[in-house]
């Protein structure tokens, strides 16, 4: 039985995250160590690592932050956490909608068991300097305790084995802070500027949500 067979069977409501989430991450708030120092983004708590840059994306008419960019080792790495139901999951249902939009950009998806679990490997039609082209990307997602992570990977990481290896870890370590406000499922956990972030870009283009 094929990968793509064997996810369209999988159950929608299931959680997919590694086994070994609790421990080694993407970790709830509660599950992280308190004293370790981090990036306080609202939704999100990053682990500041040396050559890590840190971009804030921004929708232009709400200014609402919407993503959380990290480049990082010649890879890129966009992060959103949403409110999720607390025993079930929405990886299933959100990589179906992910491979569903893209195939209407003429762009093409391939399922496979990557490190979180099932992920979407796809070649997203660009056009650079007025040239067509494509673009590789990576959509990866966890289910965890009320929340939902999503993560996209391009550049050297959604093409390189020792690059990926290395963003990966980066993924690993994001800390997802749901916090008690009652919110509805794929509602985007609210993120915030830092009181100061080195190397910050507030003005970067704004991520579609879940």
């Amino acid at each position: 039985m094929s990968d793509i067979e064997i996810d369209q069977i999988a159950d929608d409501d299931a959680k997919s995250a590694p086994a070994d989430r609790a421990t080694n991450g993407p970790l709830d708030e509660s599950e992280a160590n308190a004293v370790r120092p981090y990036v306080d983004l609202g939704g999100v708590k990053i682990v500041p690592r040396a050559d890590l840059q840190l971009r804030l994306e921004v929708e232009e008419g709400s200014k609402r932050v919407v993503a959380v960019g990290l480049d990082y080792a010649g890879s890129s790495l966009q992060v959103q956490p949403f409110a999720a139901p607390r025993s079930s999951g929405l990886w299933h249902e959100i990589r179906a909608q992910i491979i569903d939009q893209i195939h209407k950009q003429g762009g093409t998806t391939t399922i496979s068991d990557g490190p979180f679990g099932p992920e979407v490997l796809a070649e997203i039609p660009v056009t650079t300097a007025g040239q067509p082209g494509t673009r590789l990307a990576r959509f990866v997602g966890v289910d965890g305790p009320r929340w939902f992570l999503r993560g996209v990977i391009a550049g050297e990481g959604a093409v390189n084995p020792q690059a990926a290896e290395q963003v990966e870890d980066l993924f690993r370590s994001i800390v997802v802070v749901r916090g008690n406000t009652p919110m509805p499922p794929r509602d985007l956990i609210p993120l915030n500027m830092p009181a100061a972030a080195p190397g910050s870009d507030p003005s970067a283009s704004p991520a579609p949500t879940a």
